[in-house]
């Protein structure tokens, strides 16, 4: 994705128009999202023609509300989208404060919540739907707590927002593990006892390692992020005063 031009994607597109499941089952895509092939905002140049040739009537010819754009919380170019072509936006967000995001998105030590918060404010202002979809990875004892979830209704407070809570997929070394279904569901519940809209992603693929977050195979990991969530698992968690 980081340099596939604008035209292979649309083609890609065009060709993708239309599935045929079997010969008698011709399926229509209806919806398209730009997520897990690295950060579609850091590929602005080749990502905003494809998007304008999706919502083409002469091409894909879809709804802004039928695509989406997913983001780490890349804030420059959020705005420049919001302008040159607001679709439906998800932001990876994944940690409920900016101690811990620090450390599960780096790119939050330049755009910290406060910031991104008020970006997705200003993308609200032109977006064709009237929330932001924030994406949280449930992982086991690192931010999935009772009071990350009070945090997340704070941060909640401060945006028209939906969640989507993504089990974790786990992978060779990573040193991370899925949040128990358990954990999972009394997550959620928090959340929606608040008031919060919040959906649970179903996990497809997991057996045969093509899960989301699974496809870079065995690899090794290059982030350090193991041994960074080990030592940040030894700071307490503060809670917030209401």
């Amino acid at each position: 994705m980081q340099d596939m031009p604008a035209a292979r994607l649309a083609a890609a597109g065009q060709a993708g128009a239309h599935v045929a499941v079997n010969d008698q089952d011709l399926r229509v895509i209806s919806n398209v999202v730009m997520m897990g092939m690295g950060e579609p905002l850091l590929n602005y140049d080749q990502v905003l023609p494809a998007l304008l040739l999706m919502l083409d009537d002469n091409a894909y010819g879809l709804s802004r509300r039928r695509v989406t754009v997913s983001t780490s919380g890349v804030v420059p170019f959020m705005d420049r989208l919001a302008h040159d072509c607001p679709v439906a936006l998800a932001v990876s967000l994944h940690a409920p404060n900016d101690a811990l995001r620090d450390q599960l998105v780096p790119l939050n030590r330049k755009y910290p919540l406060a910031e991104l918060i008020a970006a997705c404010n200003r993308y609200l202002e032109h977006a064709p739907r009237d929330f932001i979809t924030f994406e949280y990875v449930m992982l086991d004892g690192v931010n999935d707590s009772d009071e990350h979830a009070r945090q997340l209704v704070d941060i909640t407070r401060q945006v028209k927002c939906k969640l989507n809570l993504i089990p974790f997929n786990p992978f060779p070394e990573s040193g991370l593990k899925r949040s128990s279904n358990a954990r999972i569901r009394q997550f959620s519940s928090l959340l929606v006892d608040q008031g919060v809209i919040t959906t649970v992603r179903k996990t497809r693929g997991e057996d045969i390692d093509a899960a989301c977050g699974q496809l870079a195979g065995d690899v090794k990991d290059r982030t350090r992020i193991s041994e960074r969530m080990q030592a940040f698992k030894s700071i307490p968690i503060t809670e917030i005063s209401s």
